[in-house]
């Protein structure tokens, strides 16, 4: 955590890191402002990394699996039956585990970076990456929707049944404000406020205590334990919301399918 500060000043007003330190200049630059950047670079490795797992995992297929098998079993199970099933029902879940389990695994690993020395960065503290996941969700459900109901699915989306009609003029826009608009913005941005906000907290503890330390009042010196302990309690917090995210955005997705599936018994 340390090692995300920034060189504290050995006197005068704490400075905080801010976004700009999170997000590090391109490593390869084209433009003044563009670049392959070291979140491309993660995002690339995450690939690599959830692939290489799995196909390790399902190699040997043994009636009686190993140790590698059988974690890659109880992870494709744990977003089969956890979520697609549970979620979707039994009936239509099957054809949407592939998506559903290539969510949970791609924003799982980008998130732990944050929590891996070295690493610690994760990539959906950038919100470009979540803006794509979630337009990715976006379409995927409306385009379930329209092919299971026909042009009748945004009749079903957006007027709620047994509304009374003198009230659809009030009803239909927010309807169609909170499901075409609000719900994929929102989806996006609850994965990188909270990858955004818990890292810079991490960062500005870690900044905190080597501030501290760099004072001359020993008072001061002590107080940098407190406040380690609050990062180390900070840090762990954090690891738990990125695992948590990565269930949340799943999930939603899931709810959103099975929403479009199911439009007209809603």
């Amino acid at each position: 955590m340390i090692a995300l500060a920034l060189p504290a000043q050995n006197s005068g007003d704490f400075t905080p890191p801010g976004i700009n330190e999170m997000h590090l200049p391109a490593i390869l630059p084209w433009g003044a402002e563009y670049g392959f950047s070291k979140q491309m670079l993660l995002v690339l490795l995450s690939v690599v990394i959830i692939s290489a797992f799995f196909m390790l995992a399902a190699r040997k297929r043994q009636l009686v699996p190993g140790k590698l098998q059988f974690a890659g079993e109880a992870a494709y199970g744990f977003v089969r039956n956890g979520i697609a099933k549970d979620i979707i029902g039994g009936k239509d879940f099957i054809k949407y585990v592939p998506l559903l389990f290539s969510l949970f695994f791609f924003i799982l690993v980008n998130n732990i970076y944050g929590a891996i020395p070295l690493f610690q960065l994760p990539t959906f503290s950038h919100v470009g990456g979540a803006y794509v996941l979630a337009g990715i969700v976006y379409f995927t459900w409306i385009v379930i929707g329209l092919k299971k109901n026909g042009i009748r699915y945004l009749k079903l989306a957006t007027v709620p049944s047994g509304v009374p009609l003198y009230i659809l003029p009030i009803v239909v826009p927010i309807e169609i404000i909170s499901n075409f608009v609000v719900r994929p913005v929102t989806h996006s941005l609850r994965l990188f406020a909270t990858m955004l906000a818990g890292h810079l907290i991490v960062m500005i503890a870690g900044y905190g205590i080597e501030f501290l330390i760099s004072q001359e009042n020993i008072f001061l010196q002590g107080t940098s334990i407190l406040v380690l302990a609050g990062a180390i309690a900070m840090y762990m917090l954090e690891a738990l919301i990125m695992v948590l995210q990565a269930y949340v955005f799943t999930l939603l997705t899931a709810i959103y399918i099975e929403g479009a599936l199911n439009a007209d018994s809603h």
